[in-house]
């Protein structure tokens, strides 16, 4: 079980939500290419808010994965695109229920 995580809440202005959309799908090549990262997944909470949820083996991994391209383009995407900067949570996992 990996036992720490990021999770990323992320609003977008309404005109550019499908653009946020995008970008997250976008996003996935780049997260299957992170040997850090675990697990990672986009979602999408109603139709201006999105997230992210991914897990590490350890602090190492977070912060690299926080260093690397998928965090460089949502801040720079962000003036543009959202209607607040992505709020950006730690977590140290507890348990985990895996294939």
């Amino acid at each position: 079980m990996p036992p720490v995580a990021l999770l990323a809440r992320i609003e977008a202005k309404p005109e550019h939500a499908e653009a946020v959309a995008e970008l997250l799908l976008g996003a996935l090549p780049l997260a299957q290419q992170e040997v850090e990262t675990r697990t990672w997944y986009a979602f999408r909470e109603s139709t201006t808010v999105f997230g992210i949820f991914d897990t590490f083996d350890d602090e190492q991994g977070r912060q690299a994965h926080l260093q690397g391209p998928i965090a460089a383009a949502l801040m720079e995407a962000a003036p543009r695109l959202l209607a607040a900067p992505p709020d950006i949570r730690r977590l140290d996992l507890l348990a985990a229920a895996l294939p």
